[in-house]
C-alpha cells in the first residue's frame, strides 16, 4: 500500500502577541494540515472534490471567468464565522468531505504548535522546518511495512532547505524515515484539486487551533469546534496541536 499525503499551512508563520496587537496579531498557532489517501483512490477523490467545489461555489467560479479546474478559494476565506453560520450547504459539504475521505480508507492529518517566542527571538524558517519534519515523522509512524507514502505540499520559498532536511531524515543512521519514498514534492495549488482540498481542511483546522491556543482572543471560533470538532476528531490520525 502506498499513501499520498497532501498538506498545507494553517495559522501564521510570524510571531504572535495578541489579536489586538497592531503588528503581531495574525494567529497564535502555526502548523500543517490536510489528508492522507491510498494512492489508487486519489484520482477519484480529486474528481469528486472538483465536482463538489463547482456545486458549492458556482457563483464565484462563474464570476471569476477562470476555468473551474484552475480556480481556487483559500480555506481561510471559506471557513469564516459568517460562512459557517449563514450557509448550511457549507456544513453539509464539510461533513461529506470528511465522510468521503473516511470511506476511501484515508484520514485527516494535522500537526501544529502554539507560538510562544517573542517577536525578537521568533524564527519563522526554523518553525516551519520543525513542523515539516514532525509531519513527516508522524505519517512515517502511521505506516507499517510494506506501506509507504509520498508527500505533497504547497509551494514554499524555503523549498530547497526543506527538501534538504527531508532527505537527511530519510537517510540518516538512526530513526530514519523509512516509509517516505522520495523527498516531498512542492506543487502549485491552483493546478491540483487535492491540494486545494488540503488547504480547505487546513483553513478549518487553523480556526480550531486559534481557539485552543487563545480562547479569550478568539471566543467566536467555538462555532467551528461545535459544528465540526467531533467529526474531525473521528477521522484524524496521529494528529495534534501542541498548546
Amino acid at each position: 500500500m502506498t499513501y499520498f499525503a497532501y498538506l498545507d499551512e494553517f495559522g501564521h508563520i510570524g510571531p504572535y502577541v495578541s489579536r489586538t496587537n497592531p503588528k503581531y496579531k495574525e494567529s497564535p498557532v502555526f502548523g500543517l494540515a490536510g489528508f492522507v489517501l491510498p494512492a489508487d483512490e486519489v484520482r477519484s477523490f480529486g474528481t469528486w472534490f472538483f465536482q463538489r467545489k463547482c456545486e458549492l461555489l458556482q457563483f464565484e467560479i462563474i464570476r471569476s471567468g477562470e476555468h473551474p479546474a484552475l480556480w481556487e478559494k483559500k480555506g481561510s476565506s471559506l471557513y469564516t464565522v459568517a460562512n459557517v453560520t449563514r450557509y448550511p450547504e457549507l456544513l453539509r459539504f464539510t461533513n461529506r468531505l470528511f465522510n468521503k475521505i473516511e470511506r476511501l480508507n484515508g484520514f485527516v492529518f494535522y500537526v501544529g504548535i502554539k507560538k510562544t517566542a517573542s517577536p525578537n527571538t521568533h524564527n519563522p524558517n526554523r518553525l516551519y522546518a520543525r513542523i515539516f519534519l514532525e509531519a513527516i515523522k508522524r505519517i512515517d509512524g502511521f505506516c507499517n511495512p510494506p506501506e509507504n507514502f509520498v508527500l505533497f505540499f504547497d509551494e514554499h520559498n524555503q523549498r530547497s532547505a526543506l527538501l534538504t532536511e527531508a532527505t537527511k531524515s530519510m537517510y540518516r543512521r538512526t530513526r530514519r524515515r523509512r516509509h517516505l519514498i522520495e523527498p516531498p514534492f512542492h506543487l502549485e495549488s491552483h493546478r491540483y484539486q487535492t491540494l486545494q482540498a488540503a488547504d480547505w481542511i487546513a483553513g478549518l483546522v487553523g480556526r480550531f487551533g486559534a481557539f485552543w491556543a487563545a480562547p479569550a482572543d478568539y471566543p467566536e471560533y467555538d462555532v467551528f469546534l461545535e459544528r465540526f470538532g467531533k467529526h474531525v476528531n473521528r477521522v484524524s490520525r496521529h494528529s495534534g496541536i501542541k498548546i
